[in-house]
């Protein structure tokens, strides 16, 4: 089985977030980028994929020099090869029709995504991937076992769970359950010492139009000051006439 795992270069969760421009663009001065977790949970379950049953792991990411950083993390967490296609990921569907000539030219089998990416959230790339390459697909999977040809599914849907039963080439969706948190890889040296030595390929991209662009960006709104009361009926009176919650 052949696997390529789709990573986003995100920001940390704990980065500060600014803008430039007239907050028309994304300030990426002092913010450390990782790989995205949605993904990152997919790549840990490839990896198991791996070494139970000797599949082979291609990772693949579309943007520029500055993301190779988190690519060789990918392959240090033991992928066997990395494909980055040289461009600004501006766009979901733009991003989409990269990784898809990816698999085109790359014959996977199996192609997991990160349902979506924690900086824009945008959640499209993994649905519109499947329909370029015309792929079974599953989207908030969080549980994946593959017999041969066939495929068994679990996904999250409003109030509960559904299990699907598929079969390859397909494309899935994955999330937070896919594996356990506490399953996921920290490179170890003997990993970076290889990843060094991993092949880490660099397409040019497609022709393909950018359908969307980004026209400004806004923080969320300060919170306001904590107020304290003494009694109750202050406190009714606030969240009635102030807080409008009643």
């Amino acid at each position: 089985m052949k696997i390529l795992v789709c990573i986003s270069n995100v920001p940390d969760t704990t980065s500060k977030i600014n803008f430039t421009d007239g907050d028309t663009k994304f300030d990426t001065n002092g913010v450390q980028f990782v790989i995205n977790p949605n993904d990152e949970f997919g790549l840990t379950r490839a990896m198991w994929f791996k070494e139970k049953q000797g599949a082979t792991v291609h990772v693949a990411n579309v943007g520029g020099p500055t993301t190779e950083p988190t690519i060789r993390k990918a392959l240090a967490i033991g992928a066997d090869e990395a494909i980055r296609v040289n461009a600004e990921p501006t766009d979901g569907f733009f991003v989409a029709q990269q990784l898809a000539e990816v698999v085109k030219n790359g014959g996977y089998d199996l192609v997991i995504a990160g349902r979506e990416s924690i900086d824009y959230n945008g959640g499209m790339v993994p649905g519109i991937l499947a329909t370029l390459l015309d792929m079974n697909f599953v989207n908030t999977c969080i549980s994946l076992e593959v017999d041969g040809s066939n495929a068994t599914a679990m996904r999250e849907i409003d109030g509960g769970k559904e299990t699907i039963s598929t079969s390859l080439p397909l494309v899935i969706g994955g999330q937070k359950g896919l594996v356990e948190e506490s399953d996921l890889r920290i490179p170890n040296m003997r990993g970076i010492m290889m990843a060094r030595k991993k092949a880490l390929n660099v397409v040019e991209p497609v022709d393909a139009a950018k359908t969307t662009q980004d026209t400004k960006f806004e923080k969320p709104a300060a919170k306001g000051a904590v107020k304290l009361v003494d009694n109750v009926d202050d406190l009714v009176n606030l969240l009635h006439n102030e807080a409008k919650a009643i």
